[in-house]
């Protein structure tokens, strides 16, 4: 068991410095610098006690020349050791922020070139925690390692130098050295069950949290503040009662490296006072000897500290690492149809299905969208019409078959649009540099100027999160005309004008339809005015995409189609 902890720790060790061993080992220079400057202060005491202090009470004289010695020897020292403390403070810092820095960077970069398959598999409130709190604690054992590798040194010194002062002295005060290691290993036995359960919590409640506030406007709509409370409350209970666990085990641990100590260097100074009655010691000697014992106790403390840490961090970073060793989903493939195609959409023989196993939701579908058409996707709920959409996009991936789509590209526009808070502008350009023009020309194309006119700070206007500010119909437009704005030649809109009223909806078709002859717009539809504005429809029914018909065909022959209108003209007049 023993062993597999120092493997753990080794490896983890190994692990975090490979991102900065520079500053680390700056660092450990540093403080062995401390090191053996904290020996050598002893040796500078003693001298003072014996040929400055004692001399002085015997003889009432002291010797300037030994006086100015014994101060060049304690100011040397100390502004050695004070430098060494300040090396090694600053660049333990440098090596921590840096690599947890480094980690976190690490982890966006792996999440982000995971597709977005990947994503829907995992909580983004899950996700941010392992980027900020557990890069943050596994890098967190770097901050007292180099301390406590010095200390290393600092105990060979010590116990050398102990035992040249006085052999029976030195092995008394040594014997305490395997005791306090048998207290940090006893602690660190405890503590790791605790800190991997607190981890977890932490993670479960940042998970928790972070959905909570995103759907803040469903708990409030539905009055669930308070099963939301108790909710978050339990989540919270765990990780407080696995915290305290470790504060108790912590407790006990600082209770007995105290007092451990203190007892053995009660019965340091009793003995000494001993050999020093016999001659076998002189004053100074004793002095530099409690001194030296006393400064000692401090540090093995860290490495309790350091032990401590290393499952602490090691928690964190096996929550990062869960993460990294996941590998690299495949990206979607999506080809491109040359220059001179008539086509802007062409799909031939594709399969999907969300789970190995499960009901595809297509199974060969083959089909082609002329450029420049306006093509409404009809089915009914769950037919698979956003699905379709996400294949052309590219966001998911086609079991067999091939997707192939123009070289000008495509823009999604999703059916709940998602800005971010900052202005108008940055969510119509996303921080790319479009001309003025083309910004008026989106904006036109999506029924947007007018309003958008009418804020005080027009474009700049700062929406809020997830442009709360604005209603429903103008974040759908507001998402339309960035996927315009973005210059892709094929748009494909996921019931983008669910939200606006039948005839400001007209108007953006028929805008849409007057951008250019290069652009087509495949748009998912349920209002019967904007599928009979359409010159295809892509009609989905079972899992089977039919080829493009117009409108007025499909009425003829097909009674599914028929019954679908049937019911959309039902609904529009009910509402």
């Amino acid at each position: 068991m023993e062993q597999s902890r120092l493997r753990l720790a080794i490896s983890l060790l190994r692990q975090l410095l490979k991102f900065h061993p520079k500053p680390f080992l700056i660092a450990v220079a540093g403080a062995s610098v401390y090191a053996i400057c904290t020996v050598a202060s002893s040796f500078g005491l003693g001298y003072v006690v014996d040929e400055v202090i004692i001399p002085r009470y015997q003889t009432n004289i002291i010797d300037r020349q030994t006086f100015l010695t014994a101060c060049l020897i304690v100011i040397g020292i100390g502004l050695v050791r004070a430098v060494g403390v300040v090396v090694r403070r600053s660049y333990a810092g440098v090596s921590h922020w840096s690599t947890s820095e480094s980690l976190s960077t690490q982890l966006i970069r792996h999440i982000m070139r995971q597709p977005t398959m990947w994503h829907q598999k995992h909580m983004t409130g899950d996700l941010v925690a392992r980027i900020g709190v557990d890069s943050d604690t596994a890098a967190s054992v770097l901050g007292p390692l180099p301390f406590s590798t010095s200390v290393v040194l600092l105990v060979g010194l010590t116990s050398v130098w102990l035992v040249v002062i006085d052999l029976p002295l030195g092995l008394l005060a040594v014997t305490v050295i395997p005791l306090l290691f048998a207290l940090n290993l006893g602690y660190q036995r405890r503590i790791d069950r605790h800190f991997d359960s607190a981890q977890k919590a932490l993670g479960d409640l940042s998970e928790a949290v972070h959905e909570s506030f995103d759907g803040v406007m469903v708990v409030k709509a539905f009055g669930a503040e308070d099963r939301e409370h108790v909710r978050l409350a339990t989540i919270s209970s765990k990780l407080k009662e696995a915290r305290i666990r470790a504060v108790n085990a912590r407790a006990v641990f600082e209770a007995l490296v105290d007092g451990t100590p203190s007892l053995v260097n009660v019965s340091l100074i009793a003995y000494g006072a001993v050999r020093v009655r016999s001659g076998d010691l002189t004053i100074g000697e004793l002095s530099s000897f409690i001194y030296l014992f006393t400064l000692l106790v401090f540090p093995l403390r860290i490495i309790g500290y350091l032990l401590s840490e290393i499952p602490h961090s090691s928690s964190g970073f096996k929550r990062v690492r869960e993460i990294l060793d996941e590998p690299l989903e495949d990206q979607p493939v999506v080809n491109k149809l040359s220059s001179d195609s008539k086509l802007a959409v062409k799909i031939e023989h594709a399969r999907f299905t969300y789970a190995e196993g499960a009901v595809p939701v297509f199974s060969d579908v083959s089909f082609s969208v002329p450029v420049g058409s306006i093509v409404a996707v009809v089915g009914e709920t769950g037919s698979g019409k956003s699905t379709l959409l996400k294949l052309i996009a590219g966001l998911i991936s086609a079991q067999d078959g091939s997707v192939h789509v123009s070289e000008g590209g495509s823009a999604l526009v999703f059916q709940e649009p998602f800005l971010f808070s900052g202005s108008l502008q940055f969510n119509l350009t996303l921080g790319k540099s479009v001309p003025i023009t083309d910004i008026a020309r989106a904006l036109w194309a999506s029924v947007s100027e007018e309003f958008v006119s009418d804020l005080d700070q027009g474009i700049d206007t700062i929406v809020g999160e997830r442009g709360i500010s604005l209603s429903g119909g103008q974040r759908q437009r507001i998402a339309l005309a960035r996927a315009i704005a973005s210059g892709r030649q094929t748009l494909l809109l996921d019931d983008t004008t669910s939200a606006l009223d039948p005839t400001t909806e007209s108007m953006v078709i028929d805008r849409l339809a007057s951008l250019s002859d290069t652009t087509t717009t495949i748009i998912v539809a349920s209002r019967p005015t904007t599928i009979k504005i359409a010159d295809y429809v892509l009609f989905i029914h079972d899992g089977i995409v039919h080829d493009l018909s117009t409108h007025d065909e499909l009425m003829r022959t097909s009674q599914t189609y028929l019954n679908l209108m049937m019911s959309f003209e039902i609904d529009r007049k009910a509402s």
